[in-house]
């Protein structure tokens, strides 16, 4: 059996670049041609697509931010003036978690479809999964998240057997699953699966270790690369884990980490171009211990192409060659640029919840903190929210239960909702109101 999913994966870096600026100039001519928000991104800035040769001119380019695609959503539903193809040919739409209020949509052609899934072969054939293996899938499979039916779709692809259980069934259901099918490989997110090995002894009986998992792949949120966290999880389950990196925009999942568990490889230089940008925007050579946010450049997409996409992914770069022969240089994801937390492996933005907060007026202020009651950005537990209402005491109990239950349906989160008389919480007269509030 191969040690790689493709030789790509181990092109030296002369070649690596020939192959994408073949690609990059093929896919400039494509936006050129078939992205009406490109062709009026490249007027605004005086961009010529026909002088773009390669990898080199990037740094020339502008970026794309998410903003510009949710108004282009928002502006012409239902895919936005960057659908670069016939909507006759979009065969699949994959969503955000609606972390900004509403989701974000992406489309997909069936070679748009192929393109994720050898992306995300290739990560998780870098994280020890196998044609043949079974996998118990547990990251969330509802609203379209990428971690759900396009996981489904790469492990067809990879040639194993896939049980879309989903986090969604819950603790004993997913244990129930692993003890009656015994699936060798295992995907979600660090924090939940610990504490679903945590969990075995009192829902089975014995420990996670028992269980017949040899492989476990983490991502959704950062943790999988921190040796506590590393440790902790291979040694309640009694496998290797390994982290994979991936996102909504760009494709499920396109980095992986290898058996020298030194950081996630960069896979794909045929179908993407991965940039480190300082916090100015300019570009920094991905060498070890460099530290900065990715910007992507989709080279083989058709439905919903990116041109140097604005991830806000902070990462490190952990080394530039590897034991494995793999010769994409490596990374950890430290956290990220702006103000997103992530819940139970969900990315969240404050300003969403505010919205929500608001829709619910008269009966909120509309104002709203979040107080988080953990370190960092993550965490497993319901997220404290602080709102104002206008509401007598003894309508509490209502208001609660129904602002937890929008966010919950909204974004796919659990909600702690504290509610507090109007006029409590601080009013900054100038300055941006922090929505996020720490000790």
């Amino acid at each position: 059996m191969s040690k790689y999913w493709s030789p790509v994966e181990t092109l030296p870096a002369a070649e690596a670049r020939r192959v994408q600026d073949e690609a990059l100039r093929e896919q400039m001519a494509y936006l050129a041609a078939r992205s009406a928000f490109y062709r009026d991104k490249f007027a605004a800035h005086g961009v010529d697509p026909a002088r773009v040769r390669g990898v080199g001119d990037l740094a020339g380019l502008p970026f794309t931010e998410k903003q510009e695609l949710r108004d282009s959503l928002a502006a012409h539903p239902p895919l936005g003036t960057h659908l670069a193809a016939d909507p006759a040919d979009v065969v699949q739409i994959q969503a955000s978690s609606g972390t900004t209020g509403s989701p974000s949509y992406v489309g997909l052609t069936a070679d748009d479809v192929h393109t994720w899934c050898e992306l995300g072969a290739r990560a998780l054939h870098a994280n020890g999964f196998r044609p043949g293996d079974w996998l118990l899938h547990a990251f969330g499979m509802s609203k379209g998240f990428v971690g759900g039916l396009p996981v489904t779709q790469i492990a067809r692809h990879l040639g194993m057997v896939d049980l879309p259980i989903g986090a969604e069934a819950g603790v004993e259901r997913l244990l129930r699953v692993q003890a009656d099918q015994r699936p060798n490989t295992l995907i979600g997110t660090p924090y939940f699966l610990t504490h679903l090995a945590e969990s075995a002894p009192a829902v089975l009986g014995r420990p996670a270790r028992e269980l017949g998992v040899r492989t476990i792949s983490v991502g959704g949120e950062p943790g999988g690369g921190l040796p506590a966290v590393r440790e902790k999880l291979a040694d309640l389950w009694g496998a290797t884990v390994r982290e994979m990196l991936g996102g909504t925009d760009i494709a499920c999942t396109y980095w992986g980490e290898c058996e020298a568990q030194t950081g996630m490889h960069f896979l794909s230089p045929d179908l993407m171009v991965a940039e480190l940008i300082d916090p100015s925007g300019e570009v920094l050579e991905p060498e070890t211990g460099a530290e900065g946010e990715l910007v992507y450049t989709a080279l083989a997409r058709r439905a919903s192409p990116l041109l140097r996409f604005r991830t806000r992914d902070q990462v490190v770069v952990t080394a530039t060659d590897c034991s494995c022969g793999r010769t994409g240089f490596q990374v950890r994801c430290v956290g990220r640029t702006d103000d997103m937390l992530i819940v139970r492996g969900i990315n969240v933005y404050p300003s969403a919840i505010r919205d929500l907060v608001q829709a619910a007026a008269p009966a909120t202020t509309g104002e709203m903190r979040i107080r988080p009651d953990f370190d960092g950005h993550s965490t497993q537990r319901p997220l404290p929210v602080v709102v104002e209402t206008t509401l007598p005491d003894d309508e509490y109990d209502r208001l609660r239960s129904d602002l937890e239950s929008r966010i919950r349906s909204a974004l796919n989160i659990k909600a702690r909702v504290e509610l507090v008389a109007a006029n409590t919480l601080a009013r900054p007269d100038h300055v941006k109101v922090a929505l996020v509030e720490r000790p």
